[in-house]
């Protein structure tokens, strides 16, 4: 019952009890005497204070992943009159990253490593000219939240660089340092799973690694970690930005070189910086007109370049290359670079955009700093000029699904439903 109704009903009854009657009533008999009745001793009951409340630490919110943002099933993979081609080209990649696939735990939730034993065997077995067969046959469309795709473009840049020092080549390419720490927070605490950061020790307090400006202005300089050095900053910029590049020397060689590392500073994409300060005119947005305003304006532009506090590091390759997040060789017009929390590390992937050269299957090998949250995919396209000016102009929007063994959506369904939350439908 509620508080406003027991209100209500207490005061008419008192209203009742005091009311005027229409019929008056006949005498009343003479009230009799009150019965006198010994009085025993009251003894109060001890009153409890109330307990003071504990106090509980909040409880950190759980990182989204695929899995938590919800999936459902994809149209049929048939439907999408994908080419030979790209089948083709994403068996082979998928064929270089199906032993990690089956070893890796994956941070998105979906998969797990014994979920893709029969497409990998299957792979193995594929016959020439049979790639999208193979795909059809093993995989099932799957849209991760609403699906709604923002793609960039990355490639291996070829830049002027020597082994040694000089007045041409200044810009130094640095090893990654002994003293940076790596520390994954989820040996903590479970609520920080998937979380790391970087520094360096001073004294008793873990503190963050230098930054591109301090970096740039000699840091790391005299501790031998030279692997190289650029004759251009912004070109070398820009090769930090794509994580692996060729040096090209000065007798004609080729020095490949690729990611070892970072420094731990959050990455700035230092185009949106400019577009926002109305530094890029109508024809400028891309790589090249970033560059080129750089290069214009060297003071200005190094103080913007200097807003990305992200530093990364290098070592020699000479084996296959450039070698993405797996530590496997990526793929040019093959591999897409993706957030690991909501896309397998290794598992196929179908982009249906605006921009036609970046529609079809691709597999994601890769990760990025800048590249984070659902749908979010950076396309790679490989080295030489035509590489540079697709991926320096690509970005496409549209729809992208990915491609899980069969039988992914019926088993996360039923494990939904027996944990209490609605399946996707």
């Amino acid at each position: 019952m509620s508080r406003n109704l027991v209100s209500i009903l207490g005061m008419a009854l008192s209203l009742a009890a005091c009311s005027t009657r229409l019929v008056p009533e006949g005498p009343r008999p003479a009230p009799k005497p009150p019965v006198a009745r010994p009085t025993q001793p009251v003894t109060p009951a001890p009153v409890t204070p109330p307990k003071a409340p504990v106090p509980t630490a909040p409880t950190a919110p759980k990182m989204p992943d695929a899995r938590s943002i919800g999936v459902s099933a994809g149209p049929e993979l048939a439907s999408f009159g994908l080419s030979e081609e790209s089948a083709a080209r994403a068996l082979a990649a998928f064929k270089i990253s199906c032993g990690a696939l089956q070893r890796r735990t994956d941070g998105s939730g979906l998969t797990r490593g014994p979920d893709w034993a029969s497409a990998c065997a299957a792979a193995s077995a594929a016959a020439n000219g049979e790639a999208l067969k193979f795909f059809t046959d093993n995989f099932e469309v799957v849209r991760v939240g609403e699906g709604k795709l923002f793609a960039t473009g990355y490639y291996e840049p070829e830049i002027s660089g020597s082994r040694t020092q000089s007045d041409k080549y200044a810009v130094p390419i640095y090893k990654r340092p002994a003293d940076i720490i790596d520390v994954d927070l989820g040996l903590f605490s479970d609520d920080l799973k998937g979380k790391r950061i970087k520094g360096r020790v001073q004294g008793n307090a873990l503190i963050p690694y230098a930054d591109r400006a301090e970096i740039e202005q000699g840091w790391l300089a005299g501790r031998g970690l030279e692997l190289a050095w650029a004759a251009d900053p912004v070109e070398f910029f820009f090769l930090q930005v794509q994580g692996s590049g060729r040096l090209r020397l000065p007798d004609g060689s080729i020095m490949r070189i690729g990611y070892d590392g970072q420094n731990g500073r959050d990455y700035t994409g230092i185009g949106k910086l400019m577009r926002d300060r109305g530094l890029l005119g109508p024809t400028q947005t891309s790589m090249q007109g970033i560059m080129e305003v750089l290069r214009a304006n060297p003071e200005q532009g190094r103080a913007i370049m200097r807003e990305n506090k992200s530093w990364v590091f290098f070592k020699e390759l000479t084996g296959p290359g450039p070698l993405g997040a797996l530590g496997l060789p990526v793929t040019g017009r093959a591999s897409v670079a993706a957030d690991p929390k909501f896309t397998p590390l290794g598992a196929p992937v179908l982009i249906v955009s605006d921009r036609a050269e970046a529609n079809g299957l691709w597999v994601a090998q890769d990760t990025g700093g800048a590249i984070k949250g659902a749908n979010r995919f950076d396309t790679f396209w490989g080295a030489g000029d035509d590489a540079r000016t697709i991926a320096g102009g690509m970005s496409a929007r549209g729809t992208s699904y990915l491609l899980l063994p069969k039988g992914t959506v019926e088993r996360l369904q039923t494990e939904a439903t027996v944990a209490g939350t609605a399946p996707q439908r």
